[in-house]
């Protein structure tokens, strides 16, 4: 296989070209491989679970739909006659947007992304919090999203605290309290003979991700619980 190429977005292009059904592999240093049907990055809303419904209908005014993917928010959001902007660094991912008449696509990295307007909204799913990749990097993150962001605008995004995989069967919990923050974690993901190569991502518990969102200036205003320590919150932009 080779490295440093894009099966996410191959396997996309794929779908919609209906050359087959494809599948991704995607792999961790923490969990055994899984594998994810591409089709399910194109549900529409009916397919969609409840806190995705609570997410979607606390995106308002301009936003930004960070890390867009195959487009599955940011065409029911552009359906629903809301002005949003599709991002995301997959070339391939942002042709299969324009494919589906997704109207705003822009294909650059979101850390150098800027644009003349701010948004109201910055949209963050499918974990997009993980986007910053550690913890020592999620305040300048959040510091770069409150840039884009107009006063009173909103984050509104996805995480989980993952510390269910250190638990023991006695209950306790078998982390280095010295060492690196137990979400962070690292994946690679495959399609046909592309691999991405080993990238950080990041889960968050709530606690942690307010107290860092408080010292970017961010508060949080609502917030969906989930049931397997997985949540949506939103942050508001404080000045």
């Amino acid at each position: 296989m080779s490295s440093n190429t894009d099966p996410l977005g191959t396997a996309i292009i794929d779908y919609l070209n209906q050359t087959n059904d494809p599948i991704i592999t995607v792999e961790s240093n923490l969990t055994e491989p899984d594998e994810i049907p591409v089709r399910y990055l194109f549900r529409n809303k009916s397919e969609m679970p409840e806190k995705e419904l609570f997410a979607l209908s606390k995106a308002e005014g301009r936003i930004l739909d960070v890390g867009a993917g195959a487009g599955a928010h940011a065409r029911i959001l552009q359906d629903e006659n809301k002005l949003v902007v599709a991002l995301d660094n997959s070339a391939k991912c942002c042709e299969a947007m324009k494919k589906q008449g997704i109207k705003h696509v822009v294909c650059e990295d979101f850390f150098t992304y800027s644009d003349n307007e701010k948004f109201d909204t910055i949209f963050l799913f499918m974990n997009g919090f993980g986007i910053a990749g550690t913890i020592d990097n999620l305040e300048p993150f959040l510091i770069k999203c409150k840039s884009l962001l107009k006063p009173n605008g909103k984050i509104i995004g996805e995480s989980a605290d993952i510390i269910y995989l250190f638990e023991e069967e006695d209950g306790s919990v078998n982390i280095n309290i010295n060492g690196k923050y137990h979400g962070e974690i690292l994946y690679q993901m495959s399609y046909r003979n592309e691999l991405s190569g080993w990238f950080p991502w990041l889960y968050v518990s709530v606690d942690i991700l307010t107290d860092i969102a408080e010292k970017a200036g961010l508060k949080q205003v609502d917030l969906y619980e989930g049931m397997d320590s997985d949540y949506v919150i939103c942050l508001q932009n404080q000045g």
